[in-house]
């Protein structure tokens, strides 16, 4: 009784995402669910990251070819919306610190 139950609970834990969800069949509700502030849950393995190119590529998949095995939207995200703040924040606060200056760029090129 108890090997049968460890067989169920192993069982459980190798079957693939895959099962769940055939092939082009994702509903709206399910797009939504999977994409959290902090990761995506991809369509392919369940688990989440906070950027799916990786995850893709390892899958021998591009974006394009992702979005269109599970019939997503052409604009469905490729990074968590909470990753992409942070980058954002990072990127933003080290043009500050480094004196950048919007049009800077374009000034020096008209004086040369």
């Amino acid at each position: 009784m108890i090997a049968s139950a460890a067989d169920a609970l192993i069982g459980l834990k190798n079957s693939d995402r895959t099962d769940a969800l055939p092939d082009g069949k994702t509903t709206p509700a399910q797009i939504r669910g999977s994409i959290t502030h902090e990761a995506l849950i991809s369509f392919e393995d369940g688990k989440g990251y906070k950027t799916l190119k990786r995850h893709l590529t390892a899958c021998g998949l591009t974006p394009e070819t992702y979005r269109a095995k599970w019939s997503l939207p052409s604009n469905y995200p490729m990074v968590a919306p909470g990753y992409s703040e942070r980058r954002s924040a990072i990127a933003v606060s080290l043009q500050i610190r480094n004196g950048y200056r919007p049009g800077a760029r374009k000034a020096a090129a008209s004086r040369a």
